[in-house]
């Protein structure tokens, strides 16, 4: 079993599939070529139609690069970090040099020494943006993140862990097999939580887990925990980082369920509308609760990580009302490859 002490970050190249990663890599190159044009300018009147001229030869050149990334993505992501870089360097320069030999009329004739002069520009962007995404990358990495919230389950999970185990030898003469099951659920939950967590993994097995953590959590909190699941529309082929569910679900009993005496109610609604996988998770909130503390610490990792994997096509979303606490998590429906 891997500790989580021994997770290395890992580069890798943006997914150049995602929609954010587009519009990134368009906005910088646009960013750059009005860089480029107000240098050259000698005039304020003369900075628009500077960066006409610089753009235009541009545009064809990004519009077929992001092309050929987006058809090689899934290629590009088997090799190693350096061999990818090194290949999405030469298949900009490919592109350009493509673009410039069958538009020479439209690059002003073909000057001398004007193709080398695109392939310094491409050059010099292409590696200014991955240089870009692999600084993203590491900051929003989870080997980064993981101190914070080791930090939140230092606090919570030796709490968890005492009251399992007493409900666990509570069980033992009573209902053997019952606890039994509930010893495995929680050797199970465990190695997940000590696991490597960086990869994607299938909706169905992060639902599972969280059925094992909510049955460990029902022997101790009995009728006082109630579980409503809505998973008839789930897409259990979906792809969603690790342990984004469970801790909700844990921050839900422990912040909605606990403080109180009377029974709560915690609701899960994951379903799929298009090509979107929305998780819907809600649960008893009092303004002035006592276990309130800790809850944004989960929430700001589980955000990083939906970033790092999905970029802007992600998001999570809370809503408090008088009585209830919403979170929305909304992902991009992927598959793993058959």
């Amino acid at each position: 079993m891997k500790s989580i002490n021994q997770n290395v970050h890992r580069d890798a190249l943006p997914d150049f599939r995602n929609l954010g990663v587009i519009l990134r890599i368009v906005l910088a190159v646009l960013g750059l070529s009005l860089f480029v044009a107000l240098a050259e300018a000698g005039a304020w009147s003369e900075i628009g139609a500077r960066f006409l001229q610089i753009a235009a030869p541009v545009q064809p050149v990004l519009v077929f690069s992001i092309l050929s990334l987006y058809t090689a993505n899934g290629a590009l992501h088997r090799l190693s970090y350096p061999v990818g870089v090194l290949v999405v360097l030469l298949t900009a320069i490919i592109v350009v040099t493509v673009v410039h030999r069958v538009g020479a009329d439209f690059f002003s004739g073909n000057p001398v020494g004007q193709l080398e002069r695109y392939w310094v520009f491409t050059t010099a962007a292409t590696a200014a943006l991955l240089y870009y995404f692999y600084l993203r990358n590491r900051a929003l990495s989870p080997a980064l993140s993981e101190a914070r919230l080791q930090a939140l389950q230092a606090r919570i999970r030796p709490h968890f862990l005492f009251n399992s185990i007493n409900a666990v030898l509570s069980l033992v003469r009573l209902e053997p097999k019952r606890a039994e099951t509930a010893l495995e659920d929680l050797a199970d939950l465990y190695r997940v939580l000590m696991a490597d967590n960086r990869d994607l993994t299938p909706l169905a097995n992060e639902v599972e887990l969280t059925r094992q953590y909510l049955a460990i959590e029902e022997l101790r909190l009995g009728e006082r925990l109630t579980i409503e699941w809505h998973t008839e529309n789930m897409p259990s082929d979906a792809l969603i980082p690790p342990l984004v569910l469970q801790p909700l679900v844990e921050n839900a009993v422990y912040h909605g369920i606990e403080p109180h005496a009377e029974t709560g109610v915690i609701s899960i609604n994951i379903y799929k509308v298009r090509d979107e996988v929305h998780l819907v998770l809600r649960n008893p909130y009092r303004a002035h609760g006592a276990h309130h503390a800790g809850n944004k610490m989960a929430l700001g990792n589980i955000k990083e990580r939906l970033a790092l994997h999905f970029d802007a096509e992600a998001g999570l979303r809370t809503t408090v009302s008088d009585d209830a606490y919403q979170v929305h998590i909304v992902i991009p429906y992927r598959r793993a490859p058959r």
